[in-house]
């Protein structure tokens, strides 16, 4: 059960996230992260109500600087991505994967037409404290996804320095 966003205490999520893995039902879902060598994002709240996330990705020799404003509504068990009020973003516990140093991020669209049954875009992110993780971590995260029909997924290989 997921308590509204509102409720949530989003202390817990503030600060320095390395990006370890994503999930999704299809290829189409996860495309975009297989270019990517590493990600880490830092999730600050600098007002009520706001979760502002600054991403840091390394693609190739070059670095991309990227920022999501999260607003944070009242009864409302997502977050809401500025600019994408279609899109539902939930963060879950990293216990979920064994992981209590870790959390989970999911980007839900609902279907493009109402006759679609499934949703346009499901996909699951784990994101870690430490850049390096224990690798059964991951497989864990992984495994319990592929359960939920989820088995597109990709790991970022980690080879390169971070961008600063």
């Amino acid at each position: 059960m997921t308590l509204p966003a509102n409720t949530v205490d989003h202390q817990q999520f503030l600060g320095k996230w390395y990006f370890k893995a994503a999930v999704g039902q299809r290829e189409a879902d996860i495309e975009r992260f297989k270019v990517m060598d590493n990600m880490w994002i830092n999730m600050e709240e600098p007002v009520n109500d706001t979760l502002l996330v600054t991403g840091q990705m390394r693609i190739g020799d070059d670095c991309i600087k990227q920022t999501w404003t999260y607003h944070i509504l009242p009864e409302r068990h997502d977050v809401v991505l500025e600019g994408m009020p279609r899109q539902r973003t939930l963060l879950w516990s990293g216990k979920w994967a064994n992981c209590p140093e870790c959390i989970i991020i999911q980007e839900v669209k609902q279907p493009l037409k109402e006759t679609d049954s499934e949703d346009s875009l499901n996909r699951y992110f784990l994101y870690t404290r430490q850049s390096d993780v224990n690798n059964e971590v991951v497989k864990v995260f992984l495994n319990n996804l592929a359960c939920h029909n989820a088995s597109a997924s990709v790991r970022l290989p980690q080879e390169k320095e971070f961008c600063t």
